[in-house]
């Protein structure tokens, strides 16, 4: 283990350091008639129960949330019981669950609270952007949707890397099959390289079971300050340490789709520099595969392998459970899904989960480093890095 993870400047070694004690989620699945706060609260009672602790313990709550509505934690978290608990809740299109656990740490840390909610929950709204509404023309119908961009983006990948159609779809294949051995996995189904290139294409080269699918349902995590772990009664060796959290935005673009890249990169850079460590030196990594390009890109962008070597890195196992560094081990937003929400914080579920050596089924060996990184709509990043100690 790198001990440069302790280094002085790191604001969250403040308070004792910030510490995952309990993990929560409902299983994401298709929409359906299930109340939001069912889905959240679900997750809530589960992550309280996996850290050993009772409601009245928590002191603040961060709710991330994109398609539900005004004040949707209050209303959730009162069949809890009103305990007076200050409640923010968070959008930032799919990374909402990734800033409201980003705003629990820095909570944690400046030493305000010591026992802190992060949840995130969703259904299936109707989708509208604010990018759809900013007042300006557009030269295209479609130069907002995301499916278009990433096609685009998958074409451009594939010509300059020399890659082909099939090592692309492979992503969804081990992404699926991880997914299999999750059960809070929308899709649980794997599927063959046959079945993901024969499925209905979207665009460009990307087809139906390349692209994440839309749903619903809940992720928890409870957060706590090294100085409470001890007072609290907690298991210390279930607690997962977190050792960066770093957020950024796009920059301009000289070439199209680098701006996403280029954010990916920049974020996750920063993570790896304030946990001290290399991206290589990675063994889990949760990462936006809403279309599966994605990973390839964003696996060379972080830095687990060299630049143009995405699809060389997951055709000789390295980004398999049991390779060098597992990528979306969850089954990834094709193989879990993708319910907005809950989605960046059910990825710090999994490697919370990884790092704990309890991911029965599709346990990463000898796990100790874990990255969950997330993007919104292109325009938005962060990364979090967690150690098992």
């Amino acid at each position: 283990m790198n001990t440069t993870s302790n280094q002085t400047g790191n604001w969250l070694d403040a308070n004792g350091g910030v510490f995952i004690a309990g993990i929560g989620l409902h299983p994401y699945q298709f929409p359906s008639e299930t109340p939001y706060t069912a889905l959240g609260l679900t997750a809530v009672r589960a992550a309280l129960a996996d850290a050993g602790l009772s409601w009245p313990a928590v002191q603040s709550a961060y709710v991330g949330t994109t398609s539900i509505g005004m004040a949707a934690g209050r209303v959730m978290l009162r069949h809890l019981g009103s305990t007076g608990l200050s409640v923010t809740q968070v959008e930032n299109a799919s990374a909402s669950g990734s800033f409201a656990f980003r705003q629990a740490c820095m909570e944690i840390a400046t030493g305000i609270s010591d026992v802190v909610l992060a949840v995130g929950v969703d259904k299936h709204g109707d989708g509208r952007r604010a990018a759809n509404k900013d007042g300006l023309d557009r030269l295209s119908e479609t130069a907002t949707i995301p499916a278009v961009k990433f096609g685009m983006m998958a074409r451009q990948y594939l010509r300059e890397r020399g890659a082909s159609v099939a090592e692309m779809a492979n992503v969804a294949v081990k992404n699926h099959a991880n997914a299999a051995r999750n059960p809070f996995a929308q899709f649980r189904k794997p599927r063959t390289l046959e079945q993901v290139l024969a499925s209905p294409r979207v665009v460009g080269d990307l087809t139906v079971q390349q692209c994440c699918p839309r749903g619903e349902g809940g992720a928890a995590l409870i957060l706590v300050s090294g100085q409470a772990i001890r007072r609290l009664g907690l298991d210390v060796r279930r607690c997962i340490r977190v050792r960066a959290s770093t957020a950024a935005s796009e920059r301009p673009e000289t070439r199209y789709g680098e701006s996403a890249v280029d954010l990916v990169q920049l974020s996750a850079r920063a993570a790896c520099e304030q946990a001290g460590i290399s991206a290589k030196q990675l063994d889990l990594l949760e990462l936006h595969d809403a279309f599966s390009v994605e990973e390839l890109l964003y696996s060379e962008a972080i830095g687990v392998c060299d630049p143009g070597e995405g699809a060389r890195f997951l055709a000789q196992g390295h980004s398999q459970i049991g390779g060098r560094c597992a990528i979306n081990a969850s089954g990834g937003l094709i193989g879990m899904g993708h319910p907005l929400g809950p989605t960046g914080i059910g990825q710090l579920a999994e490697i919370t989960r990884q790092l704990r050596g309890e991911a029965e089924g599709r346990q990463q060996p000898h796990a100790r480093w874990g990255m969950a990184h997330m993007i919104g709509l292109g325009s938005v990043s962060i990364a979090h890095v967690l150690s098992a100690d």
